[in-house]
């Protein structure tokens, strides 16, 4: 008389996940992406000061840029004045040749107001430019401190799937608890692969 054999269990149909070869890919592929995550953060984090140091330095430079425009403003002003007052005698032409390129363009353009919204948008021109740049590099430096944090995430997710692969290739094959963390390995790593691939991309 033959007996019959048991019938397998789900526990059973599902031990092949718990099997050497998925423990060692899962292993090998959760420290492939630890390594990387950790080292595109460390990138991104060094990215981030060096675009939040070029950003101070152009806006130091774009404030001490603006300084010297208002100083020429004044010094335009002071000039006109006393051109205005002298406009026919003999000093006019000394105190015209030493107006800003800005003034005497818009004196051509607008002689009625030479003073106008285009004479200040020229004077500050390259100070206002400063600031844009300034404002870009701040800007680029925020998206990598957003990217190097997202990364660290990343590395925690795929930190916590190799522990667990790890706490099970140490318990035995049989053992149930070995496929559950085997499944946790699994899950983290599809969360941190989700994760990964929705870390954004910084053009600088």
């Amino acid at each position: 008389m033959t007996t019959a054999a048991p019938a397998s269990t789900f526990f059973d149909r599902m031990r092949w996940l718990s099997s050497e070869i998925v423990l060692g890919t899962l292993i090998a592929l959760l420290s492939v992406f630890t390594g990387i995550a950790s080292y595109q953060g460390s990138m991104s984090d060094s990215d981030q000061n060096k675009y939040q140091n070029e950003g101070m330095q152009t806006l130091t430079d774009a404030n001490a840029e603006y300084l010297t425009a208002n100083q020429f403003i004044v010094y335009d002003y002071s000039l006109y004045d006393s051109w205005f007052l002298d406009e026919t005698g003999t000093k006019a032409a000394y105190y015209e040749a030493n107006f800003s390129e800005a003034l005497q363009t818009s004196l051509k353009t607008n002689p009625d107001d030479p003073f106008n919204p285009s004479y200040y948008d020229a004077v500050w021109k390259d100070a206002n430019q400063m600031f844009e740049d300034a404002d870009k590099k701040f800007t680029v430096a925020e998206e990598f401190n957003t990217r190097g944090d997202q990364l660290q995430l990343v590395m925690m997710i795929m930190a916590i799937g190799l522990a667990f692969a790890a706490w099970a290739s140490l318990l035995p094959a049989e053992s149930k608890m070995r496929l559950l963390f085997t499944v946790l390995a699994i899950i983290t790593a599809v969360l941190g692969l989700a994760a990964y691939l929705g870390v954004p991309t910084v053009i600088a």
